[in-house]
């Protein structure tokens, strides 16, 4: 070829026949090896551990549920400036942006109400009296004027309009305290000894162990976006019982004798894997853990959770099925890996038996262990206070206490610190505002969801059903001993049913062959908790709510008259009969008071 080129012409022709020869070595272009597929980042940040379950969830051929591909897509704590522009708009969330504002602490509970509950943090129940009164601002001036104790000593504020949901959060914040994963799948709020510092009987003050709990989560984003809901509850041995058997993770303040190779004196207890409403309480592990040591193992508890939690049904993603599935020997060996250190395991006989809880502790007049004080129990009704109330109750406990209000999982109030000659004046301001410190041992004892009335899982309307029962029994029935009812709206079960003397779980009722259904309830019977722990068995199927009260009646009645002796309590009274004998015990008792 006589062809002149250039010396770009010439460095190309150079390259293709070298590219030839090679592409002759390796067999042709046909037969080139394909080029390397991109490989998926392995990922970073805060949520990379729940990002690798997610993805070796899929990588076994599992799908995953979805809420688990939502939080891969947008964690709801990213979804805040998305939020505040639908409150700008006045609209309320759509599809899974429902389960992203939970995040945030906010619920839209249609179709029951069109409206949002905001769900607080408090830890271990705990707040100064001017925070207590500018939650009730803010209820009054974003919500439908009143709110509700939780059975996880918080509060609920309810009917908050779509224009005013960031508003309230921001609110909060303005006064210390947050809504941050309160809903969803976080770490829920923080419970301990409602008496804690001030009880006589407490082998620990809880309120440094739940406040520190309390500020790890929310200080650090891989705690969010977990499985699952997840409960932690501290008991520091008090007077009055945080349900800590009935939480994912339970720490026991115990004392510890000497002679069995640990340093005696008073640590926690570690039990793990409560889920009342999946008819599980806490086990012990046989782990004993130092207090300042209790948020390094719970941290490392959470992590093993999200690594292992299942993604795939939301029915079986609680941290029970976990133990269910490996054993406690396995999850606590993960536990260690985490930790990076052996946790210490005692023999139960190294434990002291722990003081017994009162049952009505929570109501009425206590000497607290500062000489000349004492907390003061308010009786709410299911938990209901007006924001006129809540002013009220804040200025007792400004004026006549120390300051400080503590809720508990009672769905009642405590005020502390009131001086012995101020108890009489603390109760005449109550009774001023249309409350008491004084309960029956029935109504002391009486626990309600919000049901039907404001949430859109419930069956029946648990508030409404809860104080008929009181009403009906109470001029009926001389009750003697505490007596523990909950009732339920639904298999939630955030009222606890199976750890009542009597539970009621609501329940759509058939009445003709149609289909068409009434409100009501399958009841059950026999639990405890603590000591006496224990999940009732059901008796009745099928009640419908306006029966419910006379059946409550009947089974009083029956116990009264046919226990074994004087102080043969409810629950253990039911454990020792069968469900037919209870049922025709209590059908002779209603006959007679016919």
């Amino acid at each position: 070829m006589g062809t002149e080129f250039s010396p770009e012409q010439k460095r190309y022709l150079e390259g293709f026949v070298a590219g030839l020869a090679a592409t002759k070595v390796a067999g042709g272009l046909g037969s080139a090896a394909p080029a390397a597929s991109p490989t998926k980042a392995e990922p970073t940040g805060p949520d990379a551990a729940a990002h690798r379950a997610m993805a070796r969830t899929e990588a076994e051929g599992r799908k995953l549920v979805n809420e688990e591909k939502a939080k891969r897509e947008e964690l709801g704590l990213d979804s805040y400036a998305r939020m505040k522009q639908h409150a700008r708009e006045g609209v309320f969330p759509k599809g899974i942006d429902v389960f992203r504002w939970k995040f945030h602490g906010l619920f839209y509970v249609a179709p029951t109400q069109d409206s949002f509950m905001c769900r607080l943090r408090i830890p271990n129940g705990v707040l100064k009296y001017w925070q207590f009164d500018g939650i009730a601002d803010l209820a009054a001036k974003h919500g439908g004027g009143y709110s509700h104790v939780t059975t996880r000593a918080n509060l609920q504020i309810r009917e908050i309009p779509a224009t005013d949901g960031p508003a309230l959060l921001e609110g909060l914040i303005g006064l210390g305290l947050t809504a941050r994963g309160s809903g969803a799948d976080n770490i829920r709020n923080v419970t301990g000894s409602p008496t804690a510092g001030i009880d006589p009987q407490e082998l620990l003050d809880t309120r440094p162990y739940a406040l520190e709990w309390h500020h790890h989560i929310l200080a650090d984003r891989s705690l969010y976006g977990l499985p699952r809901k997840f409960n932690v509850a501290f008991d520091g041995g008090g007077r009055i019982g945080a349900l800590e058997d009935t939480n994912d993770i339970g720490f026991q303040a115990v004392e510890m004798a000497d002679g069995f190779g640990v340093e005696p004196g008073v640590w926690f207890r570690l039990v793990l894997g409560g889920i009342t409403g999946h008819l599980d309480l806490a086990r012990d592990t046989g782990v004993i853990v130092k207090p300042e040591d209790a948020t390094r193992v719970a941290d490392a508890i959470v992590r093993v959770f999200i690594d292992h939690g299942d993604r795939t049904d939301r029915k079986k993603a609680r941290l029970k099925y976990v133990l269910d599935a490996w054993g406690f020997e396995k999850f606590l060996a993960a536990t260690e890996e985490k930790l990076g250190e052996t946790l210490v395991r005692v023999a139960p006989e190294a434990v002291a038996p722990r003081p017994e809880p009162d049952r009505l502790g929570h109501v009425g007049v206590h000497a607290q262990k500062q000489q000349g004080l004492n907390w003061v129990g308010v009786v709410l009704p299911v938990g209901k206070m007006t924001v006129e109330q809540m002013h009220g109750l804040a200025r007792i406990a400004r004026d006549l206490g120390d300051g400080e209000l503590r809720l508990t999982v009672w769905q009642n109030l405590i005020l502390s610190g009131v001086s012995d000659a101020n108890v009489p004046l603390v109760e005449a301001a109550l009774e001023a505002m249309g409350l008491t410190s004084r309960a029956t041992a029935l109504r002391a004892g009486l626990v309600a969801c919000t049901g039907a009335a404001g949430c859109k899982f419930g069956n029946a309307d648990t508030k409404a059903t809860a104080e008929a029962i009181a009403q009906h029994c109470e001029g009926r029935v001389a009750v003697d001993l505490p007596v523990n009812i909950h009732v339920t709206g639904c298999h939630h079960s955030c009222a606890q049913h199976y750890i009542g003397d009597i539970g009621l779980v609501g329940a759509r009722v058939p009445v003709s062959d149609d289909g068409d259904t009434v409100a009501g309830y399958h009841v059950v019977v026999g639990g405890g908790f603590g000591s006496d722990a224990a999940i009732a068995r059901e008796l009745w199927r099928d009640v419908k709510a306006e029966d419910a009260p006379a059946r409550v009646e009947g089974l009083l009645k029956a116990w009264l008259a046919h226990r074994a002796d004087a102080g043969e309590t409810l629950a253990r009274f039911t454990r020792r009969h069968e469900p037919e004998v209870l049922r025709a015990l209590v059908s002779e008792a209603l006959e007679a008071a016919e």
